[in-house]
């Protein structure tokens, strides 16, 4: 699975300053940073993902040209904002929205372990 370790590097260092509880996981064709054993960001090869509190996504999108909804399966994935690397030049363009993310992390619902 391949991703961007520089960019990974990135989010590592922002998160590991943020909080303790974070592993990593190789899923969705990228590297996926779960926090508090929730998906918070994913790293692939030119852009992050961000889960972000579903009711803002729309707003999110309409207000950032360089990012997307994520599609799994066919089906859009709300929530789930792609932000392409173009746009994440500054560690302080990360940090928002790492940021975004860490903050819905604190009250999203974490998926079922199997």
């Amino acid at each position: 699975m391949a991703h961007n370790e520089k960019l990974a590097d990135r989010v590592r260092e922002i998160l590991a300053a943020a909080t303790s509880n974070v592993e990593e996981k190789k899923m969705f064709g990228g590297l996926c940073f779960m926090v508090n054993d929730k998906m918070c960001v994913g790293v692939r090869p030119e852009r992050i993902m961000v889960r972000i509190d579903p009711a803002t996504s729309d707003a999110v999108l309409e207000a950032t040209p360089d990012a997307k909804v994520m599609v799994h399966g066919g089906k859009e994935m709300k929530g789930f904002i792609f932000i392409d690397e173009s746009a994440l030049t500054t560690k302080k363009q990360l940090l928002h929205w790492i940021k975004m993310a860490l903050d819905f992390n604190a009250n999203a619902k974490s998926s079922k372990k199997k």
